[in-house]
């Protein structure tokens, strides 16, 4: 074929393409013409050749939605992404946080933590999931995962981190931490779960120590994800299970105790309503997570407490 001849094949099948908009610039461009350079149309027909410009270009826009209805239904798929996307996360401020894990904890048999030392833990979501379980008769599942108190490094780095942010924590108590608090504040973690364990039989608990510093605590439900840290200037977070990105943090928290050290809760070292320091002892050196030799007495009582009558760091 010719160039002259691909040219009039292209001009044809543009023509055919656009045949809506040929049409109607057609019948403007004549009757505008006529209009103006002559009386030979009247108004009516000026009026009627109004109408078939304006007929012409509806029907252009209906052919051309129905030349592309796979590019419409991809953008209208694309905005219902976007909107699935805007609802994905909730942001919490730092008063409905509390509601939030409130929430969280009914109607729940499982519980996934992954912090720093889990105060809030022992102070409320094990107790009360434990309580709940007890009433209801049904089985809990709890993992806990948190920084590992034989490790002074990691202690002590985490301890900075907290300092970073004394004054303006979510709760508006920081406190101050030392490199010791850290490490009894995980121990009491520890104790907490031990001690929950021996008075519940339904209850599947297991403690896993990490040698990283986490900047931001996860309490995961069998309703939502719900991630908190202590600078008030950021924004916590809440996501519903029907979303992605819980199914996404319930693999990221598997990995995170898979890679950290598991510590063995089923013990044979008895535990009282109230621990003494002799059983606390026994039952740390059973977990082969032995007490630090320089803690007294002292310090261990400090534990047992924490472990047991923890303050609720949210409590106003």
């Amino acid at each position: 074929m010719t160039a002259r001849g691909r040219r009039l094949e292209q001009s044809v099948a543009w023509i055919l393409k656009n045949i809506d908009v040929v049409i109607a610039a057609s019948v403007a461009l004549t009757i505008g013409f006529l209009d103006i350079f002559g009386d030979v149309i009247s108004s009516d027909v000026s009026s009627g050749a109004t109408l078939v410009v304006l007929g012409a270009l509806a029907l252009g826009s209906i052919v051309e939605r129905l030349r592309q209805p796979a590019a419409i239904q991809d953008a209208m798929a694309g905005t219902r992404r976007a909107l699935e996307d805007l609802t994905m996360v909730r942001s919490l401020a730092g008063n409905e946080v509390a509601e939030a894990l409130r929430t969280a904890r009914q109607h729940t048999n499982l519980w996934y933590f992954k912090g720093g030392t889990g105060t809030y833990l022992r102070a409320v979501t094990l107790p009360q999931c434990v309580a709940t379980a007890r009433e209801q008769r049904s089985q809990l599942t709890m993992k806990i995962d948190i920084i590992n108190p034989a490790d002074e490094r990691i202690c002590q780095a985490y301890a900075r981190f907290r300092q970073m942010f004394a004054g303006r924590t979510i709760t508006g108590h920081a406190g101050h931490w030392t490199t010791d608090r850290v490490r009894k504040e995980s121990y009491a973690t520890v104790l907490a779960a031990c001690w929950y364990q021996g008075r519940l039989t339904t209850l599947d608990i297991s403690v896993h120590l990490s040698a990283s510093v986490p900047t931001l605590r996860f309490d995961l439900s069998e309703s939502c994800l719900i991630v908190t840290q202590d600078d008030t200037s950021r924004v916590n977070l809440l996501v519903e299970r029907r979303q992605p990105l819980y199914d996404y943090y319930v693999t990221e928290l598997h990995q995170s105790r898979e890679q950290a050290v598991a510590i063995p809760i089923r013990t044979d070292a008895p535990l009282s309503e109230e621990p003494t320091v002799d059983e606390t002892r026994g039952l740390f050196e059973a977990l082969d997570l032995p007490l630090p030799r320089t803690f007294t007495d002292s310090d261990i009582g400090e534990i047992i407490v924490k472990a047991l009558h923890a303050e609720d760091p949210y409590r106003r």
